[in-house]
């Protein structure tokens, strides 16, 4: 039997053995030392990144592993022993005839130039070469606006950092209770050493902080909802803060709290829609999110929605060697460490930036194509909705028949009008009560999956889901 990951099908396991080494595959001995296994990987890194199959030999005989605790180890020190540290998705663990390989996958379109006891390597056929100098000199060229992800954060510390969000992290890794989690973020970029110590970089400030923009003033994503199909004074705004993923599921809840909801017609039958399809939202936004220029400061990312389309703006024009021409087939990760932790929490797949998803959604809906543009500074997606073909203009409650108190529906209607609430917002709706019942009536929205809690203590608010 052969398990694989998602990506790879036992077929393509079975044709990687029988095809044998080459640009994008290696074969790599389970007894191989870690500097060995560091050469093909950035050898690998440098190209166009592929697959290592651990436990096979170079003229592809499948010898198997004898500890996967151990391999697991080996990849891990082998991806710190280059420079910059190689960020990679977790390695997978196969069985063939048997025999337990592991699969290291090193993706393409990673934004550094590594070295390895300052060489640097690329991968030619089945064999790993030194770059030539012009080889190297154009390679720094292409790669050469990355890293600001990477730096770290002045002033910060290892108790900037909250303990939750990276437990949620590791369990999501798998990795084992009681383990160094300083040792699993500095593989994953998210910390780095310096004179001061073990310090958090801006992707772990970003992804782990208790306060992020303390540190990263406009790392956050604005959200307007505007009546018309042109800015105005009238609308409504929530700006998203946190965490990466706090933000994300912020944007998204709001999108999905304001959209218009109603009735598309098809020939002579109506069917229950939405303005856009949910998942083409939830691909821009996380796009945005995994691939803006947080060194750009003074703005933000932007979600604007309009009476007969949606913009996503993100700070920082396409990255690397992808233009609005290949922008569906090429890849290069401005910002690799928050694009691979965001992979490991769900939110996005490591190798395929979801953009050929976002065009297939769009047409399945029978929708535009998204429309991709460069500004001056930054990148915008916009989609457009259903427009007149929705027979109900209204944002949709999507609470239906639950069995809910006054207060809730209240509650409920003010989150639709304003985006969040708080304890207090809501005591204000309900002064006639305590503040236990105003906590048990929220607990049970959250409980009933119609609203999500955000923040913790003081800073608690609580938004549609």
């Amino acid at each position: 039997m052969i398990l694989v990951c998602p990506r790879w099908t036992p077929d393509d396991l079975v044709d990687m053995l029988r095809s044998g080494a080459g640009a994008r595959v290696a074969f790599v001995p389970a007894h191989t030392g870690a500097p060995r296994l560091a050469e093909t990987l950035t050898a690998l890194a440098n190209a166009h990144g592929g697959v290592v199959l651990l436990g096979v030999t170079a003229n592809g005989q499948t010898t198997g592993l004898q500890n996967a605790d151990a391999a697991r180890a080996l990849v891990e020190t082998a991806g710190l022993l280059s420079s910059p540290p190689l960020i990679l998705p977790l390695p997978q663990f196969v069985e063939q005839a048997g025999k337990q390989l592991c699969l290291v996958e090193v993706p393409p379109g990673l934004p550094h130039v590594f070295s390895l006891d300052g060489r640097y390597l690329t991968r030619t056929h089945a064999l790993n070469r030194l770059l030539s100098p012009s080889e190297l000199s154009s390679l720094l060229l292409e790669r050469g606006e990355a890293g600001f992800e990477s730096r770290p954060v002045p002033d910060a510390a290892l108790d900037d950092l909250d303990p939750n969000a990276i437990h949620t992290y590791l369990d999501a890794l798998g990795a084992p209770a009681g383990g160094a989690w300083t040792k699993v973020l500095l593989a994953r970029g998210c910390l780095t050493q310096t004179p001061a110590g073990l310090t958090p970089t801006y992707a772990g400030m970003l992804l782990f902080g208790r306060q992020p923009q303390r540190f990263l003033h406009n790392a956050e994503i604005i959200l307007v909802r505007y009546p018309g199909p042109v800015m105005q004074d009238e609308f409504l705004r929530h700006d998203a803060a946190g965490t990466l993923p706090d933000q994300i599921r912020q944007a998204e809840a709001f999108v999905a709290a304001n959209m218009r909801r109603g009735m598309k017609i098809r020939g002579f039958t109506r069917e229950e829609t939405a303005e856009y399809p949910i998942s083409v939202v939830r691909e821009a936004i996380v796009n945005a999110v995994a691939h803006r220029d947080y060194a750009i400061r003074g703005e933000g990312i932007r979600v604007l929605m309009f009476s007969d389309h949606l913009e996503v703006y993100s700070p920082g024009r396409l990255p690397g060697h992808v233009t609005l021409d290949n922008l569906i087939h090429e890849r290069f990760s401005r910002n690799e460490a928050i694009v691979q932790a965001l992979s490991d929490l769900g939110f996005v797949e490591r190798l395929g930036y979801g953009i050929d998803r976002m065009v297939a959604a769009m047409a399945e809906a029978e929708l535009p194509p998204p429309v991709f543009e460069e500004t001056v500074a930054g990148f915008r997606v916009t989609l457009r909705g259903r427009g007149d073909d929705l027979v109900s203009h209204e944002p949709g409650q999507r609470w239906g028949n639950r069995r809910l108190t006054p207060r809730q529906e209240a509650a409920l209607a003010y989150l639709v009008e304003r985006g969040s609430i708080t304890n207090r917002e809501f005591r204000e709706l309900a002064p006639d009560v305590s503040d236990e019942t105003i906590r048990r009536d929220l607990a049970d929205l959250v409980d009933q999956g119609l609203i999500m809690r955000i923040g913790d203590r003081r800073a608690t608010y609580y938004i549609l889901k």
